[in-house]
């Protein structure tokens, strides 16, 4: 293709799992790594694995890995021809797109027009209203807050009806959202939400939204030259707390031929809408009283959760974004793509459960998992495991940062298949030093409801009260 660039030297501007997989693909292609690191990161195992490091500040992640200066300026020192951002930090950041444009380095994402879109949680609604999607009822908060005009929003609740969720507008991890169950509570779920989104994001506003009492957060993953949209079929993240996701699968459990082909149509509208190149993901939320799907946001970077994509597809997600960074068109045309077998992932998090999930910093002092099986990525071979993470005994979990740990996916030719693979695979992981939500991941998917699929998104926090508040009792 004309205009392609041969990428040679990657600067992986992120940490954890996320980096250990974004180098590991890269070296399988024979393209170098530079990575930047934190000085609580330095001796960190992607550290270990990249073929140079360099230091871009000292935690937090503030002084380094969300500096725009800092990335884009290690970027040129390393001579590299791209930025890999992963996911999370600064991997929608359109000032970041703009720095390695202007740079002469290739961004591994879309580009900045569309990250601005797609960031913009409001800004992401009208362009899927315009591309056709169906979103629920819902509109801005007028700047200021109820302060500004408490009218207008008392009146924008009452025509989307209670119970409404208060989101902000610029950011996403579960920060920055409130649920409101009558008028009185309007007020101060406002303010508190709005508060909460402009110290995580820079960015005070808020919107209200219908809140769905029983849905499903079904997501459709996307792949994009910004000349033809494909999707690689879809995802359930349902299981959740405070927002964020802790176990997902592939494909979503339980749903219709005609509701999941109107998923992926949904996604891929809004992909070509968008002229979007690289992978990404629409997200959704299925409401299962209603049987119908709105669109929540779009996800302009690669998910914690495509491994399971990747066991039912057989394709390297990462593999396919670099190919496209190198200015070359889609390497799959949508009937390329098969689907075999089914795959669940695991979060396994440094976080205590029976305390509200409060983070749980530390020093590993014994860390088992289960080797990797084959075929953890073939799909239609038989069973498989596999593991991502970035740590084993003597690993520092610092307090600066997510609480991830490892991902273990399971792959089996049904979904009862994957049940009994990441059954056994989660009985041979053991995190000592640290407390983990290891033990409630056993308990989650050993539980009939979980097994019988289609678990909305109240359900772990129903399973929680059932289970003694940390899974303890099962």
């Amino acid at each position: 293709m004309s205009g392609a660039r041969l990428l040679r030297r990657v600067l992986v501007a992120n940490r954890g799992e996320i980096a250990v997989r974004v180098i590991g693909t890269c070296r399988r292609l024979g393209i170098e790594t530079v990575l930047t690191v934190s000085d609580a990161d330095a001796g960190s195992l992607p550290a270990r694995l990249a073929d140079r490091v360099i230091r871009v500040g000292p935690a937090p992640a503030a002084a380094s890995y969300l500096s725009v200066d800092a990335i884009a300026g290690a970027a040129v020192a390393a001579g590299a021809d791209a930025v890999h951002p992963g996911y999370g930090f600064l991997s929608e950041n359109a000032r970041l797109a703009r720095a390695c444009a202007a740079a002469g380095v290739v961004f591994i994402g879309p580009d900045a027009r569309t990250l601005e879109a797609a960031g913009d949680k409001l800004a992401a609604r009208e362009h899927a209203i315009a591309a056709g999607l169906p979103v629920l009822p819902g509109g801005p908060v007028p700047s200021g807050g109820m302060e500004a005009d408490e009218a207008a929003v008392a009146a924008l609740a009452d025509r989307i009806g209670y119970p409404v969720l208060v989101k902000a507008a610029g950011g996403g991890g579960g920060r920055g959202l409130r649920v409101v169950r009558e008028p009185a509570g309007l007020r101060q779920a406002v303010g508190v939400a709005s508060a909460e989104a402009g110290a995580a994001f820079g960015d005070p506003r808020v919107y209200l939204e219908r809140y769905v009492e029983r849905g499903r957060h079904i997501e459709v993953q996307l792949l994009g030259d910004g000349e033809r949209v494909i999707h690689l079929g879809d995802r359930d993240c349902s299981v959740q707390r405070r927002y964020q996701k802790l176990i997902e699968e592939a494909p979503a459990p339980g749903l219709d031929d005609d509701l999941r082909e109107r998923l992926h149509a949904a996604a891929v509208a809004l992909g070509v809408h968008l002229r979007y190149r690289g992978a990404g993901t629409v997200e959704f939320l299925v409401d299962t009283a209603r049987a119908e799907f709105y669109f929540l946001e779009i996800n302009a970077r690669i998910q914690v959760e495509h491994p399971v994509t990747e066991a039912i597809t057989g394709l390297d997600i990462v593999a396919e974004q670099l190919a496209i960074a190198e200015g070359r068109p889609l390497r799959l045309a949508q009937g390329d793509v098969t689907f075999a077998g089914h795959a669940i992932e695991c979060r396994i998090n440094a976080e205590d459960p029976g305390r509200d999930f409060r983070p749980s910093p530390g020093t590993i002092t014994r860390a088992v998992f289960p080797a990797a099986s084959p075929p953890a990525l073939a799909a239609g071979g038989g069973d498989g495991v596999r593991v991502d993470t970035h740590v084993q005994a003597g690993s520092t979990v610092p307090p600066y940062y997510d609480s991830l740990l490892a991902k273990v996916i399971a792959r089996g030719g049904d979904r009862t298949g994957a049940l009994a693979v990441l059954g056994g695979a989660l009985g041979r992981c053991a995190i000592d030093g640290v407390t983990t939500n290891l033990a409630m991941q056993r308990g989650v998917i050993a539980d009939a409801g979980f097994q019988a699929g289609g678990v909305t998104t109240g359900y772990l926090a129903r399973w929680l009260t059932a289970a003694g508040g940390d899974g303890s009792r099962t």
